[in-house]
């Protein structure tokens, strides 16, 4: 421990702090743009520049390592003369254009500007060239509104292994984005989102689909449906003032009522949808290895995450043969209510419109492949993040605080707290071993509260292995088994896995793969901003959704069990096949 003194206050920390973290843990504000958790400070906005006793000139607080006895001065005239000057040089170059900008509120820039007393921009000069690049589904990137602070890169290089975004030039010609300032359309982006999601300001956002959405509800010929996340349920209440992890599960289905959709519907009653069929798929793996003697791709990893899908088609297509068959449950969804919904209620395919509301980008992108669709008609037609669905829902006019709590309609939307726990790394296993382990035995998983704590957690890369004993005759073939599993969230830990399973072969059999750190509740369209104490609350809160439940196993949702006594037959069946299973290309070139 060190002896350190900020603002006249004397205190302890950790050797190897920052000045940053020596002020964060006293309760001390230090701003910062470019500064990401976990992630090693390159100090490249200067924003956080404070006083230190002795030192020649200014320090960053962000990169500046303390020392023993180190006095610091975070508010000093000094200091807070140079940041404002800092923030002024960045408007100055920032095509901001804030009364416009999908930022405009959310934007960390304005804010500083705002706390800082910045009224006018004394400096002139050149700016940006403007580049507007919406070749992606999912993204738009503006360079003219780009500062340059980095965090996009850091972001999509460190966490996600992806690298699609570089420094480019020197000086004020710098140009942030994809090698040869090609467009995201035109490298191996995964359109995860991340990059939008830590961005200060507007320079990287999603491609909206509201126009799109309000123009289908306002059409009276289309039957409109919406299904939500569920992560979106832990996290849409920070747009509206909620604490990072309010449930506001009914409030939400209320709130798309009012927005004028026909049916609203859950994401959660196809998650337990795919259990089963994922389930089936990876028991019949099994069978054939271990039975029947023949190879077969293990281990098997699921296919929820389109950001993931993505990465192992650009850059471990070798995986691709590991990859369950089965489409996401937005997919799923989408499947099943231009099918067996559109029967229902004696409507073609074609006058059904399915909105998502997604946590992910990516899942703007999965919507579009040439692979989701059934008979020309696509799965799902527009796709919304947590952040677009807010201003839908502000733009309406509604007070969404004041809203009653309201269940979501049927057929599609029970579900089990299975399905909740989708939503946090580790949960889409957790509801698989529910059951899969009590289908072989006839008993529940035997840990407690159903929860695999292995599993659980943001580690980056988690294992957990189970003994299968006392199974049913059907099953005796895996009786002593010692099922190993693992789960990986954030695609540079995901990186690291296939590395090691490439190198040394894999002991596991069945392998979750989240792309975003924390899982769907760290998603790229998540409410910004998210850091692990956000992503822990609203992992909290999507437990206590599953624990609140008196059906919490995929397996016992009864709607699901009528859609298979009334229209699919059973998993893996051949009309789940056409309709709820796909295969991937390989995109290495």
């Amino acid at each position: 421990m060190l002896n350190v003194t900020v603002n006249t206050q004397k205190i302890q920390v950790p050797e190897g702090s920052t000045i940053l973290q020596a002020a964060r843990q006293m309760g001390v504000s230090i701003p910062t743009l470019c500064n990401l958790e976990k992630r090693e400070a390159i100090g490249a906005c200067r924003v956080c520049l404070v006083e230190v006793e002795g030192a020649r000139i200014l320090q960053a607080a962000c990169s500046t390592p303390v020392h023993e006895g180190m006095v610091v001065r975070t508010h000093s005239a000094q200091a807070r003369a140079a940041r404002r000057q800092v923030v002024e040089m960045l408007l100055s170059e920032h095509d901001g254009n804030c009364p416009t900008c999908d930022r405009s509120g959310d934007c960390e820039l304005r804010a500083l500007a705002e706390e800082m007393g910045v009224s006018q921009v004394p400096f002139e000069g050149m700016r940006a060239k403007p580049h507007i690049d919406d070749s992606t589904p999912a993204l738009v990137r503006d360079n003219s509104k780009c500062i340059k602070c980095r965090r996009c890169v850091t972001v999509c290089s460190e966490v996600q292994g992806v690298g699609a975004l570089f420094p480019q030039g020197r000086g004020f010609q710098t140009v942030i984005g994809p090698a040869f300032t090609r467009d995201l359309a035109e490298v191996a982006c995964v359109q995860c989102g991340q990059c939008a999601a830590v961005c200060p300001v507007g320079a990287i956002v999603e491609k909206s689909c509201i126009p799109q959405v309000w123009k289908a509800i306002e059409n009276p010929h289309l039957h409109v449906v919406v299904q939500t996340a569920p992560a979106i349920r832990a996290a849409l209440g920070e747009c509206f003032g909620y604490e990072p992890g309010t449930r506001v599960t009914g409030k939400m289905a209320a709130a798309l009522r009012r927005l004028g959709f026909d049916g609203v519907f859950d994401t959660n009653f196809t998650a337990d949808l795919t259990i089963l069929e994922e389930g089936t798929e990876l028991l019949t793996r099994l069978k054939t290895a271990l039975v029947d003697k023949q190879p077969v791709a293990l281990p098997m990893f699921t296919s929820c995450s389109p950001g993931w899908i993505n990465f192992a088609e650009f850059y471990f297509p070798q995986f691709l043969p590991n990859i369950s068959t089965c489409k996401s449950p937005q997919q799923m969804f989408g499947a099943v209510a231009k099918s067996y919904y559109a029967q229902k209620i004696g409507r073609k395919p074609e006058e059904i419109v399915v909105v998502s509301v997604m946590p992910c980008t990516a899942k703007k992108f999965e919507a579009q492949r040439p692979e989701m669709e059934s008979h020309g008609v696509r799965d799902v037609d527009y796709v919304l993040t947590t952040r677009e669905l807010a201003k839908m829902i502000k733009e309406a006019g509604i007070d969404f605080r004041a809203l009653p709590d309201e269940p979501m309609d049927a057929p599609l939307g029970l579900s089990s707290g299975a399905a909740d726990i989708f939503a946090n790394t580790g949960g889409v296993m957790e509801a698989a071993l529910r059951t899969a382990y009590e289908i072989v035995t006839g008993r529940e998983l035997p840990v407690a509260n159903l929860h695999v704590s292995a599993i659980a957690g943001l580690a980056g890369v988690k294992e957990a292995a189970l003994t299968i004993t006392g199974t049913k005759p059907e099953w005796n073939f895996l009786e002593g088994v010692e099922l190993k599993v693992a789960v990986s969230h954030g695609l540079g830990n995901t990186r690291r896995l296939l590395e090691h399973i490439k190198a040394h072969g894999s002991p596991y059999h069945f392998i979750e793969v989240m792309t975003c750190p924390g899982g769907c509740i760290g998603g790229g369209g998540q409410p910004r901003f998210t850091d692990d104490a956000v992503r822990l609350k609203r992992i909290g809160a999507i437990y206590s959704e599953d624990e609140s439940k008196k059906m919490r196993k995929s397996h016992e949702n009864p709607d699901v069990q009528k859609l298979y006594t009334e229209f699919l037959g059973k998993p893996l069946g051949e009309k789940s096949h056409h309709l709820l299973h796909t295969k991937y290309a390989h995109k290495a070139k």
